[in-house]
C-alpha cells in the first residue's frame, strides 16, 4: 500500500486530521505517514491510530500526493532543505499560524500547490472551523484532498489570504475568548452564593445550549437573545450592566489586538 499523504508534525492538531480522515474512510491509517521533531508524539500517533512513523520522512514521501506542515511555527526554519526539495510535484497544506503564502512557497518551491490555513482548537473533536486560502486556483483532485482534509476537523471556509488575519483573531483565537466567559460565568455563579461544582457545570451548559440553539436556529443572536428578555426583567438588567461596560466594545478591541499580533507574527 503506497503512502499518500504525510504530517510533517504530530501534534493535536495532525492527531485530529489523522484521526478524522481514518473515521471518516478518507485514507487509510496504512495510507498515512508522519514525522515529529524531538518528541514522543510521532511513534504516539503510530501507535494509537495504526499509521507509519518516519524519523527520515523523505522515504516515506515517494508516491505521497500531499503534505500536511503541522510542525510548530518556530521549526519552519529548521526545515531540512531535502526534505522541501523531496516536496515537489506534491500539495502542501499547512496550518503553521502566521506563516504566509510567500514564505511557504519559498521554502517549498517546487511544490504543484500550498494551501494555508488557520484551523482552531475544536477541530480537535471534529467541532472546529478553518479558514483555507491556495497559493494557485486549485484543481479538481487538490479540491478534493483539501477538501477532505479541513472536514476531518469541522466546518471550512475558502478566503483571500489578506483575511487571514482577522479569521486568526476571530475564529482562530475565539475559543479562548469563549473560555475566559465561561470561567467568568462560572465565578459570577460562586460570588452569587452557587457551589463551585455547580456553577461550573451551570455554565458549561447554558454555554452549550445556547451554542446547539444558535446553531440550529434561523433567528440571528440579536433575535435570540430579545426573545431571552422580558422588559425591566433579570436578563434586561444583566444585559444592561454589559451594554454600560461597552462590551461589544471591548470586544472589537480584542479581536482587533489579536488581529495586529497576527499581522506581526506574520511579518517576522
Amino acid at each position: 500500500m503506497h503512502i499518500k499523504i504525510v504530517f510533517i508534525g504530530a501534534g493535536r492538531m495532525a492527531t485530529a486530521i489523522v484521526q478524522g480522515l481514518i473515521e471518516k474512510e478518507h485514507y487509510r491509517p496504512e495510507e498515512i505517514a508522519c514525522t515529529c521533531g524531538d518528541d514522543p508524539t510521532g511513534p504516539a500517533l503510530a501507535e494509537r491510530t495504526g499509521i507509519h512513523y518516519h524519523a527520515n520522512i523523505i522515504q516515506a514521501l515517494g508516491e505521497a500526493e500531499a503534505v500536511v506542515l503541522a510542525c510548530k511555527p518556530q521549526q519552519f526554519a529548521a526545515i531540512d532543505q531535502d526534505l522541501a526539495d523531496a516536496t515537489g510535484g506534491k500539495l502542501i497544506l499547512s496550518i503553521l499560524a502566521g506563516t504566509p503564502l510567500e514564505r511557504l512557497s519559498a521554502k517549498f518551491s517546487h511544490a504543484r500547490n500550498i494551501v494555508r490555513t488557520m484551523p482552531n482548537t475544536p477541530g480537535q473533536i471534529g467541532a472546529g472551523v478553518t479558514a483555507f486560502t491556495p497559493l494557485r486556483q486549485l484543481s479538481a483532485k487538490d479540491c478534493q484532498i483539501v477538501e477532505s482534509t479541513l472536514s476531518s476537523l469541522g466546518n471550512f471556509h475558502e478566503v483571500e489570504e489578506e483575511d487571514l488575519d482577522a479569521v486568526t483573531a476571530l475564529s482562530g483565537s475565539g475559543p479562548a475568548y469563549v473560555f475566559e466567559f465561561a470561567a467568568a460565568l462560572r465565578d459570577a455563579g460562586v460570588d452569587a452564593g452557587l457551589p463551585p461544582e455547580l456553577a461550573a457545570s451551570l455554565s458549561i451548559d447554558t454555554l452549550l445550549g445556547a451554542a446547539m440553539l444558535l446553531a440550529e436556529s434561523d433567528e440571528s443572536p440579536e433575535e435570540l437573545r430579545d426573545a431571552v428578555t422580558s422588559p425591566g426583567g433579570t436578563t434586561a438588567a444583566a444585559l444592561q450592566v454589559l451594554k454600560d461596560a461597552e462590551y461589544r466594545k471591548l470586544m472589537q478591541q480584542a479581536v482587533a489586538a489579536a488581529k495586529a499580533r497576527s499581522i506581526e507574527l506574520a511579518q517576522q
